[in-house]
């Protein structure tokens, strides 16, 4: 699978994954997607990052602003145990998917991203319907 098939799949499960947000009653803002070098090596050292190969310079990578309503305040929440059932929901998505969130040395609950290369399950093509597995 090319770069721009991983991108699709990353942006289609992105809708998914915001539209699950909403339904939890968060409100999403987009942060950042897309970095260059540059940018990278910014984060490495204010320590926002600890790699200089980031699924954000292809674009299979977002960090997003969740919400949460306080009477009529807005609480930005980086909370792994508010953000978990969307990490959860995320992952569950594709095997793919990672969230920042559940990494075990940095985490990085605003982050979201698609690891290229790793076994996607099978999308359905527009009017057909996907047979369960068996087993």
């Amino acid at each position: 699978m090319g770069l721009l098939d991983e991108q699709d799949r990353f942006l289609t499960d992105m809708s998914r994954l915001i539209g699950r947000a909403h339904d939890l009653g968060f409100v999403v803002t987009g942060g950042e997607l897309y970095r260059t070098i540059e940018q990278q090596r910014i984060h490495m050292r204010e320590g926002r990052s600890r790699t200089l190969n980031s699924q954000h310079m292809k674009r299979l990578a977002i960090d997003l602003n969740f919400f949460v309503r306080d009477g009529d305040r807005l609480d930005l929440c980086y909370d792994k145990e508010v953000l978990q059932a969307l990490g959860d929901y995320w992952e569950s998505l594709d095997p793919a998917n990672a969230w920042g969130g559940n990494w075990s040395s940095f985490k990085d609950t605003p982050h979201f991203e698609r690891r290229e290369g790793v076994t996607a399950r099978p999308r359905p093509v527009a009017g057909t319907v996907l047979a369960p597995a068996a087993g």
